[in-house]
Order: structure tokens, then sequence, then C-alpha cells
């Protein structure tokens, strides 16, 4: 059995469906009970527990042949993270309860980054997963082509705003599909210790590219403006942030170089799923 965390997310979802489609049992750990109709009649064993709940999340994992651990994001954290640690603790306490056999984590690309930022949040969880001495896995996708739902609305005025820059840059990107996909083909197999997985997709992608996918799936043209450096702080908290200073150096180490794969992606997984198949979903999505 295998116990899967974030189930009604992309990620998860994929995960989950491919697993039962190998006619593996799986157990949904669900935070919310309204969702748990659905999957139990996909055949699925249902688990009630929050990320932050040591005990139910222990009882979930309780007797798993894999548990994937998905941690919930925060993009706003507060400083020193207590968010994210607040469940890295909880984590941490259920697995080391419950002993699974082996778990898969979903990291990010930039959690061995040598600066602090957004993703140190993923970097504070594998820290904690690998000192529970249970075979994991981590997997570190790249950059989710998913993120480009926030530029649908500009590109559609014919304007991609580009934090990531300069805007023919090609950075390593990946579909959810594909990381939910990868996630259950390592899930099934048999490891000890720890390994790290990376993954991206079949491409590098610019800013550039972003903006003619958008162009060809709108059947109008798309062109980049870049976002100064200078004004994201201001930016960042006129749209709400209260700590922007994370997330502006999640930036900066992409643009910088100093969030990147290990040998820049030759060894890394290559995804299977297109970006222009990205876009138009995402563009479909948002009409709907």
């Amino acid at each position: 059995m295998y116990a899967i965390t974030g189930i009604t997310g992309k990620v998860g979802g994929a995960l989950g469906h491919k697993l039962l489609a190998q006619g593996r049992s799986v157990r949904a750990v669900l935070r919310d009970a309204a969702k748990a109709e659905a999957w139990s009649a996909r055949g699925c064993q249902v688990a009630l527990a929050g990320m932050e709940e040591p005990d139910r999340l222990a009882a979930a994992f309780e007797g798993a042949d894999g548990v994937f651990i998905l941690p919930p994001s925060e993009f706003d954290p507060a400083p020193g993270y207590p968010e994210a640690r607040g469940v890295i603790d909880a984590v941490a306490t259920a697995l080391e309860k419950a002993r699974p056999k082996k778990v898969l984590c979903l990291s990010t690309i930039g959690a061995d980054a040598p600066h602090d930022n957004l993703l140190t949040q993923r970097t504070l969880m594998e820290e904690a997963v690998r000192a529970t001495g249970l075979p994991v896995t981590f997997l570190r996708p790249g950059w989710f082509m998913e993120n480009a739902l926030w530029d649908v609305a500009s590109a559609r005025e014919g304007v991609l705003h580009s934090f990531l820059q300069p805007a023919d840059r090609t950075f390593p990107m990946v579909a959810a599909q594909d990381v939910g996909s990868v996630a259950a083909d390592l899930l099934v197999e048999d490891w000890n210790g720890t390994r790290v997985v990376e993954l991206e997709g079949p491409v590098r992608v610019s800013p550039n590219d972003l903006a003619e996918a958008f162009a060809s799936v709108l059947g109008r043209p798309v062109h980049v403006e870049i976002v100064p450096r200078a004004s994201w702080e201001t930016l960042f908290v006129s749209q709400g942030m209260q700590n922007p200073t994370p997330r502006i150096r999640m930036l900066d180490g992409f643009n910088e170089g100093w969030i990147e794969f290990a040998d820049e992606g030759r060894s890394a997984i290559k995804g299977k799923t297109p970006l222009a198949e990205v876009i138009a979903k995402l563009i479909k999505a948002a009409a709907v």
C-alpha cells in the first residue's frame, strides 16, 4: 500500500491515478473530508490528516510500503520559515513513529543552493526526512510550467511580464503531469539509503519561448517585458506580500545561476510534456 499526501493536487493526483491504473493499493491522505468520496470511489483507502498533525499522519503512514510527501507551498513565509518548520516537524515525527518501508519526498531544484531563498523550505524538509534514517528519494523538479498560469491574463493582452531574465536565457522547467508520473515510477522502486533524482522537461525554456507558446495558442503576438530587479520589492509588497525577500532571492538564484541542477541537467530525467501543451491547458482552464 502506498500512502499519498497532496493527492488532490496536480502532482499528487497524477501519481495517484498512475498507481491505481497499475492496480496498486493507494491510501489517499486528505485534509478535507469533503474530497474523500471521490478518491474512495476510485478504490482508495482514505486517511484524514493535515500536514501539521503528526499523530494523524503517523496513522496514515502506518504499514505503508511507501509514502509520498508533498509539502504545502508557502510563497510569503515569515522570517525563519515557521510555517514550513511546523509541517517539517510533524512529517518527521510521523515518519519516525510509523516507519514506512520507504519515502519519496517532493523537493525542488535549488534545495542544495548556497544562499537562503524561498526554496530553503525544501532544504529544511530534506534535512529532517534524511535524519529519520529511512530509505528516501528526494525528487527535485525544475520550475513548474504551470507557474505560467499567472501570465495568462497579460498574455491575452499581448505582454508577458518576466521576472526570469534575460529574455533569451533558458531555464529548467517541467510539467506537473511529468512530475507525478515520474514520482509514481520512483515510489514503486526498491532502494537503500538516500538518493536524489532531478527532473526537467524535454527542453529548457526561456521567457521568449513562453511568449511564443502563448502567441501560438492565442493566435496573436505576445512579447516579453522584463520586470526590473529594482522594482520587485515595491511591487511584491503592493501585491500584499509581507516578506518578499525569500521570493526575490529565489528569482536571483535562477537568474544568477546559483539555483541549478548539479551538472546543469545533463543527468536529470527528462519529462515528455511539451510547453505548448501545458500553455494550451492553462488558457483553456482560465477561460472556464
